[in-house]
């Protein structure tokens, strides 16, 4: 397997287990369970969610990187203005709708997480020249 196809599968699967680890370790300390608010009701939020979530964001955030790759001149530059944008956004989940500051908190940690393992991850090292006209 190539190396690059390896590190960046890697990243993808380091996602949903940083985000897991974290889940398992802050959830007791908070001493509550995660909801959020959504629609006329609640959610919890337990390791599965965590997991398939976690796993999505790295699966499209690899997605995006492969179409920048064939498609840009610089794409890990552009990928990782794209991701942080996208990270700063998803804040606005946990902070509109966890239910408690408790939840709001570890909600929040779980953002950056899976934000701090996938843009390093998955950014590119090595930028392709810039394309000529």
């Amino acid at each position: 397997m190539n190396t690059s196809i390896r590190r960046l599968l890697l990243t993808v699967i380091g996602s949903p287990a940083a985000a897991l680890a974290v889940w398992a370790l802050a959830v007791p300390m908070a001493g509550t369970t995660l909801t959020v608010r959504m629609g006329g009701g609640t959610q919890a939020v337990g390791p599965v969610l965590v997991v398939v979530t976690s796993l999505l964001a790295g699966l499209a955030g690899w997605g995006l990187l492969a179409v920048l790759e064939r498609l840009a001149a610089r794409p890990g530059r552009i990928w990782r203005i794209v991701a942080l944008v996208v990270l700063v956004l998803s804040l606005l989940g946990p902070v509109g709708s966890a239910a408690g500051p408790a939840a709001t908190l570890v909600l929040v940690l779980l953002h950056l997480v899976v934000g701090a393992v996938l843009i390093p991850g998955l950014a590119r090292r090595d930028e392709r020249a810039p394309r000529e006209a």
